[in-house]
This record gives C-alpha cells, structure tokens and sequence, in this order.
C-alpha cells in the first residue's frame, strides 16, 4: 500500500541538533531523530514510505526567508519529498513572500502558533488567509496545547468560518493535547486533521473512535518527525484496527487529493 507522510520536520545539517534539542525541550520530551534530511530519507526507506511532506516553522519572522529556501532546495532534490513553506505575523511584506512561496513551488504553509507565539486568528493572519485560498495553498496549523491559548480550537473556528475556501489541516487530531476539547470544536466543520503525535498518546482505542466520528476522508497520516520515527508510528497505526479502505484514505488518498500529486 503507497503511504504518504504528511507532518514532518527537517533543518539543515549544520543547526539539526540544536533545532531538534529545542524542540525536545519546548515539549519537554525525548527527541527520537536527527532532524536531518538524509536521517528521514532512510527512515522512509525503512517504514516503506512513498512520500514525504516536509515543513519547519519560522520561530522569527527573519527566518522566514531562509526557512523557505532550504525546504525548497530539498524539495528540488529528492522527488520523494513535497514541501510547505512558513510565514510569521511579525513580517514586514507577508505577501512578497507568498509570492515567493508560489515561485519555489511549495504546497502549502505551516503554522505553529504556539512556539511561534501568536494566535492563529491575530489580525495580522486572517488578512493573509484569503490570498492563501485564493493562492490554493493549504495551511497546516499545529493545534491545541493545554499550556497555551494560541492554538485553541475555538481560533481555528474562527479561521474556518470567516473563510471556507481556505484548505486547513489541523495537525493533532486538532488538539495535541486536547483532543476530545479539539472533537467538540471540530465534529461537523470543513477541515482535514491530521493524527501525527497523537496515537501514542490517546491509544488505539480512543484513536479508531475519532476515526470514525470525523470520517477516515478528513484524515492524514503523519510521522511528526523527527518527534517519532516514522516506522513506529505506521506500526501504532495499523494496530488500531481499521478497514482496509479507511487505510487507503487515510495513509495517501486524502493527500493525492489534497496536494494533486
């Protein structure tokens, strides 16, 4: 079965270790990989991915610029890989660089509201938006922490209904933390989710429940890398249980669709 990965983060070889130590400690947790480019490539090799979506948020609005390069030159290197590029709110001319973005060829953008440090419905953002629809560029949002109220679930209402052409991910099952708050936000809205870094978490259980009251069409399979090897949590995966259509859907269907690839 083809299986594509649609939540992963690289940085270049030189600040890897230092981004992903960062990272670890932002969630005070015990970072599993490298964070490099050649470590997910072999990591795809070994769980049999396909494809791979790679992304890495601008904590600063003046790395936005060199962020969105270096996924580029990654993309333009191994066809095994898409990209989403990033934006901040604190940017001077946002749309230069969504311009920009539709020049490398990105496929989207992603956001992380909480570690970038604002909310995913600031001002600054709900203008951005509209051109990212009009733009057809899907938002991927990291949603939903306990500690912070950037990410809320209720913010990412706010975002859907003021624009329903725009395509959004919510990455988490729409709540990292808070999943079943994230469920009665998100039940009957028009948005995909993503299950990166849950499954560990919630269980194979409460996994296969939210499968099924969301619908396996607006689910995407995602490693989160380097926060999970991708092999483990393919494996979390197919323990849950599920049909082998909901399968297909879930692990490349729904992003065939979502990124025409």
């Amino acid at each position: 079965m083809k299986i594509i990965d649609f939540h992963a983060h690289v940085y270049p070889e030189e600040i890897a270790e230092k981004a992903v130590e960062n990272v670890g400690r932002f969630y005070n947790m015990q970072m599993h990989g490298g964070g490099t480019v050649p470590r997910l490539l072999q990591e795809m090799s070994d769980a049999g991915i396909a494809h791979t979506v790679i992304h890495s948020p601008a904590l600063t609005a003046a790395n936005v610029s060199t962020i969105n390069t270096f996924i580029a030159s990654q993309v333009e290197k191994y066809p095994q890989l898409s990209g989403f590029g990033t934006l901040h709110a604190d940017m001077e001319d946002p749309v230069e660089e969504i311009d920009r973005i539709t020049g490398l060829r990105l496929l989207g953008i992603k956001l992380h509201p909480d570690s970038q440090r604002f909310n995913m419905d600031d001002e600054r953002m709900m203008k951005l938006y509209p051109i990212l629809a009009e733009r057809k560029l899907p938002v991927l949002f990291h949603c939903g922490d306990y500690r912070y109220d950037y990410s809320h679930p209720r913010r990412l209402v706010h975002v859907l209904e003021s624009f329903p052409k725009l395509t959004v991910i919510g990455a988490h099952f729409g709540g990292w933390s808070i999943p079943d708050l994230a469920l009665e936000y998100l039940r009957d809205k028009k948005c995909y989710l993503d299950i990166s870094s849950s499954l560990a978490f919630i269980g194979s259980v409460r996994a296969k429940e939210l499968i099924r009251i969301y619908g396996a069409e607006r689910l995407l399979f995602g490693s989160d890398f380097p926060m999970w090897m991708p092999k483990d949590e393919l494996r979390r995966f197919c323990d849950i249980g599920l049909t082998e259509h909901e399968n297909e859907v879930i692990l490349h269907e729904n992003a065939e669709r979502l990124l025409g690839i």
